[in-house]
C-alpha cells in the first residue's frame, strides 16, 4: 500500500503452483512493509475468530502470514496487495478460495468482487434457509496511510452497509486516537468518525519484535464492529465538514474555530447551550451531533 495511485487497473493474480521459487523479497520502505512473524500471526488469526459464512477482505496480505491460516478455515478471501512482486509470490502459495488482486485498496472498488464470492461453508440459520454471508476486513495496515484506509472503510460502510467488522493491526498511537475520549490530546476527527459508526475493542498489543523488519513504533490489534450511527444526524456531509473545520483549529475556542465554517456560529452555539469558549476536543458525540443538526437547520431554505 502507498499514497500514490496506480494508473493501471487492478489485476487478478492467478495461482501458479510450481511456477518457480519465489525470490527473496526485501521489505520496501515506500510501501511501509513490516512482515508479521508466524507466532504472532497465529495469535492474530485466533483473535479474528473466523466462522462459517465469513468472507474476508484482506488489505496488504504481504507474504501471507494471515492469508494462509485464514484460507485454511475454508473462508473465501479477497486479498489486495499493491506490491506486484509480493502478489506474484503469494499467488503460487494460496489455495483456490483466495482471490488475489494487485492494486491500491484506496483506489479500487472492491465491493463487486466481494459480493461475488460465496461462502464455502454457509452458516445454517435456525429457520428455513442459510443466513446471509458476513463480510469482514482484516489487515496489517501500512502505518503511514492507516488513517486514510480507516476513513475509507468507514465511508464504504456508510455507503454500502456491507462489513460486519474489521480486525486490523495499527501503530499504537493510531489505535489510541481511535479509542480516545473527549478532553484528551488524542481525541479528534478520527476518534469521532470511528466512534460514530463502530464499536472499538483492543484485542492485542504487539511488540516491535513481532515484525520483520521491526518498526520503530509499537502496534495494536483492534476490532471495529460496524453498525448504525451512535448518534443520528440530519446531514452527514455537513457533520463531516463541521468536525474537520472544528479540529483544524483545535487550540482555538469553538466560536473562533467554527466562524470560518459558518457565520451563524455564535447563534448556533447559543441555541445548543454550549459555551462558545469551550475547545473542540471537549465535546462529546451527542453535543457534536446537536451542533451539526442546528447548522443544518439554519442553512435549510425557508419554506414560503
Amino acid at each position: 500500500m502507498r499514497n500514490s495511485r496506480p494508473s493501471r487497473r487492478p489485476t487478478v493474480e492467478r495461482s501458479a503452483r510450481g511456477a518457480g521459487t519465489p525470490h527473496r523479497h526485501r521489505p520496501r520502505k515506500r510501501f511501509g512493509q513490516h512482515f508479521l512473524g508466524s507466532s504472532w500471526a497465529t495469535k492474530v488469526v485466533a483473535a479474528i475468530d473466523a466462522r462459517p459464512g465469513d468472507i474476508f477482505l484482506e488489505i496488504g496480505p504481504g507474504r501471507g502470514a494471515l492469508t494462509l491460516p485464514l484460507a485454511a478455515t475454508g473462508c473465501p478471501i479477497l486479498a489486495v496487495e499493491i506490491d506486484r512482486d509480493l502478489a506474484r509470490d503469494l499467488a503460487s502459495a494460496v489455495p483456490s478460495n483466495v482471490t488475489l488482486m494487485t492494486g491500491d485498496a484506496l483506489a479500487m472498488d472492491v465491493v463487486p468482487y466481494l459480493t461475488g464470492l460465496e461462502p464455502q461453508r454457509p452458516l445454517e440459520s435456525r429457520g428455513s434457509g442459510p443466513n446471509k454471508p458476513r463480510f469482514r476486513v482484516v489487515g496489517n495496515l501500512p502505518y503511514q496511510i492507516s488513517s486514510p484506509i480507516l476513513f475509507h472503510l468507514i465511508d464504504l460502510h456508510r455507503r454500502h452497509r456491507l462489513f460486519a467488522d474489521a480486525t486490523i493491526m495499527l501503530q499504537r498511537e493510531v489505535a489510541d486516537r481511535l479509542a480516545a475520549r473527549p478532553c484528551t490530546r488524542e481525541y479528534g476527527v478520527l476518534s469521532i468518525e470511528a466512534q460514530m459508526h463502530t464499536r472499538i475493542s483492543r484485542l492485542l498489543d504487539l511488540p516491535a519484535s513481532a515484525f520483520h523488519p521491526p518498526p520503530k513504533v509499537r502496534s495494536s490489534v483492534l476490532r471495529l464492529e460496524f453498525g448504525d450511527a451512535a448518534v443520528p444526524v440530519a446531514d452527514e456531509r455537513l457533520f463531516h465538514a463541521m468536525i474537520r473545520a472544528m479540529f483544524s483549529q483545535r487550540r482555538k475556542t469553538l466560536q473562533n474555530a467554527l466562524k470560518p465554517f459558518d457565520a451563524t456560529t455564535p447563534a448556533v452555539l447559543s441555541l445548543a447551550g454550549i459555551d462558545p469558549a469551550r475547545r473542540p476536543e471537549t465535546l462529546n458525540l451527542s453535543e457534536i451531533a446537536t451542533l451539526a443538526d442546528l447548522f443544518a437547520k439554519v442553512r435549510r431554505p425557508a419554506v414560503l
